[in-house]
């Protein structure tokens, strides 16, 4: 299976499209979560040398609040439960996870890798936020319970070295 797009729920020029997708990356197959989490990889960076730490936490909780929305919206028009086109879930995940990190490709590599790691097998409680909560609440909690075990181990491991 090569590289594809799916069909979007919602047109691009739709706000709630656009976000929820992060500018189309969603629409990336096979693996739509890992890329947005890729493409969430520079904006974090950018971020980080602009504001530090602070502006990154900051961005990331403004991304959950408005990922709620836009994934509620998405979720709505697509019809089914946590799209897979849906990836502001994985980018405001994976700006958490990259809060403890230096500026530092290999703390951005290592967190991009814990992040996709704890956001695929959803240890507890990630895997009870996504069946207990619905709708674009449920779809941003789960990444944020598995967010909370990169950010864990990335601090831990910056601390150690």
């Amino acid at each position: 299976m090569g590289l594809g797009f799916r069909k979007p729920a919602l047109p691009l020029a739709d706000p709630a499209g656009l976000l929820a997708t992060w500018f189309g990356c969603g629409l990336l197959r096979p693996a739509s979560g890992t890329w947005g989490s890729l493409a969430a990889l520079p904006f974090a960076w950018a971020l980080v040398a602009v504001g530090g730490w602070p502006a990154l936490a900051a961005t990331a909780l403004a991304a959950f609040a408005v990922g709620c929305w836009a994934a509620d919206r998405y979720e709505r028009a697509d019809g089914g439960k946590d799209p897979g086109a849906v990836v502001i879930d994985e980018v405001a995940g994976q700006w958490l996870v990259l809060i403890p990190a230096p500026l530092d490709p290999l703390y951005y590599l290592a967190g991009f890798a814990l992040f996709r790691l704890f956001d695929i097998f959803k240890p507890w409680p990630a895997n009870w936020a996504e069946r207990r909560f619905a709708g674009g609440l449920g779809i941003m909690l789960d990444d944020v319970f598995a967010a909370a075990y990169g950010f864990a181990a990335l601090l831990a491991w910056r601390l150690w070295t």
